[in-house]
């Protein structure tokens, strides 16, 4: 396989992890963005009563740290990667028991929900695949409570636009790009963190990791 046939794999696994090197990606996303799930889970702040919508979820590995926090939280995940699915269901196998944790098949411009049905909604590195962003946050703001929280998180644009997989079928966005067309489709910006990750090595190189993440409230 050539480095741009390779290259462009890992893009067509990133977006949508299938088969045996989708299990194997879903696994490298957990330890490369580790920190910036962690981090996006502290501006989450699942607390008592919270119901949480999760966009692209991945195996659902991080789930736990968000339903340890409280014992009425219910925390739903979408993706349309059926893969990412059954692999979520057999993490999270304790959780959905309890009735805490749901996993849906859906596409994310067409989502499975009642208006009003969660109060936070976030996501992690998935902004990059939305094919049309505009019709996304109608959906997410849809199915949203008035003045619920929707929190995005990425590496933003400076970062990303170093690797090359992210030339095939990538948007990259800036700490500018986002906030606009958050504010443009019915956002208010509240919260917007830059956060320093430690250094990671991919293939022998090593590249210095940050993350964005941006919150805006539902007007």
């Amino acid at each position: 396989m050539t480095d741009e046939k390779a290259q462009q794999e890992r893009a067509a696994q990133l977006r949508k992890p299938t088969g045996e090197n989708g299990i194997a990606t879903a696994e490298w996303m957990n330890q490369g963005n580790r920190q910036m799930n962690l981090d996006t889970i502290k501006v989450l702040q699942a607390t008592e009563g919270d119901t949480i919508l999760e966009i692209g979820m991945g195996n659902g590995f991080f789930v736990t740290d968000i339903l340890s926090q409280h014992n009425s939280i219910t925390y739903t995940g979408c993706d349309f990667s059926e893969l990412m699915i059954t692999e979520s269901e057999k993490i999270n196998e304790a959780w959905i028991a309890k009735g805490l944790a749901k996993f849906f098949l859906a596409d994310v411009a067409s989502l499975p929900f009642a208006n009003n049905t969660f109060n936070k909604i976030f996501t992690v590195n998935t902004i990059y695949f939305w094919d049309n962003a505009i019709a996304v946050l109608h959906e997410i703001k849809r199915v949203l409570t008035t003045g619920g929280i929707c929190i995005i998180a990425l590496r933003p644009k400076h970062q990303a636009e170093k690797y090359e997989f992210t030339k095939y079928g990538f948007t990259l966005y800036s700490k500018e790009d986002l906030t606009e067309l958050l504010t443009a489709n019915g956002f208010n910006v509240i919260k917007t963190i830059e956060n320093k990750e430690p250094d990671l090595e991919v293939n022998g190189e090593i590249f210095p990791m940050e993350n964005l993440i941006v919150a805006a409230k539902k007007i």
